[in-house]
């Protein structure tokens, strides 16, 4: 099972679109999604980034995903990048193979 998490904030390009574009596209973007979670993608949460973060990553949208292997989160990344969206939105992402507390902390331990 893989985690991935994406950090994103506005670009201008996205502010500049009309309400309907925004609209158009994200529907657009709805479908590609859920094409995906038939799949076996799992959305875990969204949320925004509370302005009071400690050590704020300077990103105002978070989203977590499950992902049954390392081949669907390329599939998952082909979608997002063919979708545009890095036109609209700045972001970042992290992903890994889940692990246990226990392996994380041994591997911590061991570097």
């Amino acid at each position: 099972m893989y985690i991935y998490v994406e950090l994103w904030k506005f670009r201008q390009k996205w502010l500049d679109l009309s309400a309907e574009d925004r609209n158009a596209w994200m529907s657009e973007l709805g479908v590609t999604i859920q094409q995906l979670l038939g799949e076996g993608v799992e959305a875990v949460g969204f949320a925004i980034n509370d302005e009071d973060t400690p050590h704020t990553s300077g990103f105002d949208y978070l989203a977590i995903w499950k992902m049954p292997d390392k081949e669907m989160v390329k599939k998952f990344e082909r979608a997002v990048e063919e979708s545009g969206l890095h036109d609209y939105y700045e972001q970042v992402n992290t992903r890994g193979e889940q692990l246990d507390l226990n392996e994380v902390v041994a591997d911590l331990l061991n570097c």
